[in-house]
């Protein structure tokens, strides 16, 4: 397996009914039939949707459906994690064989709620927990640490104020990589390098300054042999191209690289997914990029 593929394989949730697509139901579920198929399909991975939304998408995907393709679900609590655990586990059993949700993910704001949700699922369900960005994240990590659960973070979003500080989000996956916490990241990561983009579909959407996927998990993978904190800073926000290094043995950043068998062992245990309501922007940048 090459490096690129050991560090990007299956990494995009695909979110299509989020903004800023935002589509509708069956839309979406179309487009990821489409992409299970697709020559790209080694970078898809789970399709994110609200728990409360879970009865629309088996609907949806009736006429869809095709022996031995069962599609596997990441589904976002809501104000009653409790309630939507029991719902989840009532779609689990009716849809056997066709569609599971084996990934939960929720906004947890105290450790007290952590250890509560945790305790519930039990090792049913993995869980991944978006910290709230204006709390301090040593005693949520300790929490999820001790909980044997994930973290998300939040690396962008429809309006530029939404898109963290790079120092942030280094020292998000560095208390991550101290506590042993795996994690996702979630909004604002269409692109896999940095630049100005446009932060909706919108003809007239202003544009911000977005992460490129690819640095937020090269960062992850670099951190976790060694990087500093302050040169990930630099991977974050770096926006030259040539910057990057990309063959089949080795993926880097001028001049610190990892391995195709180090790449996958941070996907297992450091940097796991990240979500977007586009699946072909991420990968038909990555193409042409790489040509």
């Amino acid at each position: 397996m090459s490096a690129l593929r050991a560090l990007l394989g299956g990494i995009v949730d695909y979110a299509g009914l989020f903004p800023p697509a935002a589509l509708d139901m069956p839309a979406a579920v179309r487009n990821f039939a489409e992409y299970r198929h697709d020559a790209d399909a080694w970078m898809l991975g789970r399709f994110v949707v609200p728990v409360a939304r879970l009865d629309e998408l088996a609907a949806a995907r009736g006429p869809l459906l095709q022996e031995h393709d069962v599609w596997r679900l990441t589904a976002i609590l809501g104000t009653d994690p409790e309630g939507d655990v029991t719902r989840v586990r009532e779609f689990n059993r009716q849809h056997v064989g066709t569609s599971i949700v084996d990934s939960l993910e929720g906004v947890l704001s105290t450790p007290e709620d952590i250890e509560r949700i945790s305790a519930a699922i039990g090792d049913e369900f993995e869980l991944f927990v978006e910290l709230p960005g204006d709390r301090d994240l040593a005693p949520l990590i300790a929490a999820l640490a001790r909980a044997g659960v994930h973290g998300k973070i939040r690396t962008g979003g429809v309006t530029q104020a939404a898109i963290p500080p790079a120092v942030a989000v280094v020292r998000f996956i560095r208390a991550c990589l101290d506590a042993g916490v795996s994690f996702k990241a979630t909004a604002g990561l269409h692109h896999p390098f940095r630049a100005e983009y446009r932060l909706t579909y919108d003809a007239n959407s202003p544009t911000g300054l977005m992460y490129g996927y690819l640095n937020v998990f090269l960062a992850s993978a670099l951190m976790a042999e060694g990087l500093s904190d302050a040169d990930a800073v630099r991977v974050l926000e770096e926006r030259d191209l040539h910057a990057f290094e990309i063959s089949e043995s080795r993926i880097g950043w001028r001049g610190h690289s990892v391995t195709a068998d180090q790449a996958t062992k941070i996907r297992r245990q450091v940097a796991l997914s990240f979500g977007s309501c586009s699946f072909r922007e991420p990968v038909d940048e990555l193409r042409l990029a790489t040509a």
